[in-house]
């Protein structure tokens, strides 16, 4: 429906990996690497993981041979600080042609979206109650595992989360705007439409070679 539907579309398409900051976070824990000791003494706690550390984490992630051929970042970055950070990292790694992918919803629209979403807790994989027919308790189509809601995913929440973004996320897009690399669409049409409308900007745009 979102970014994350839209991020793994094209990451099917194009053959190329599909890096969220959630799944970063979590493979780096499970590697037990020091950065994931680091970044999982601080979710422990229940706390942000710092920028330092969640930088070095995609960085990791992105000197990997899988990224070589391209990849698509979900989730970050999140304030104009880690923009800053990652521009100055991909410099380091030599990563010049890059776009970014704007897809613009009613905030309301969001949080009815949001809050249809369902969460596997054994695995983390996502589902949509409209989409996917499953509601809170339902096995995972997976493992079987039972579905739950997120409680950040409540619409309580959802608004909470907006009011966030708009104070410091929304500024993101200015600064990436003055860079020339954003791709603008309207999210309020079906995940096909959306994909096509996010293909046919980048072509004008000119798609990452």
């Amino acid at each position: 429906m979102g970014k994350g539907t839209q991020a793994k579309l094209f990451s099917e398409e194009y053959r190329v990996p599909h890096y969220s900051t959630g799944d970063m976070l979590r493979a780096a824990v499970a590697a037990h690497t020091h950065l994931g000791q680091k970044a999982g003494s601080f979710m422990n706690a229940g706390q942000l993981v710092p920028d330092d550390v969640m930088i070095g984490i995609i960085r990791d992630t992105l000197m990997s041979p899988e990224g070589s051929h391209g990849f698509i970042l979900d989730g970050f970055p999140r304030t104009v600080t880690q923009a800053e950070a990652l521009t100055k990292m991909f410099k380091d790694l030599g990563i010049a042609d890059y776009r970014v992918v704007n897809i613009d919803l009613a905030d309301e629209e969001i949080v009815r979206r949001l809050s249809n979403r369902l969460q596997c807790p054994s695995d983390g994989k996502i589902f949509n109650s409209d989409i996917d027919g499953v509601a809170p308790g339902d096995p995972c189509p997976v493992c079987g595992t039972a579905l739950v809601q997120r409680a950040d995913d409540t619409a309580e929440t959802v608004r909470a989360r907006l009011t966030v973004y708009h104070a410091k996320t929304s500024p993101v897009l200015g600064y990436y705007e003055r860079l020339g690399r954003v791709v603008t669409v309207d999210g309020g049409g079906a995940i096909d439409e959306v994909h096509k409308l996010i293909e046919q900007r980048l072509r004008v745009l000119g798609m990452p070679s």
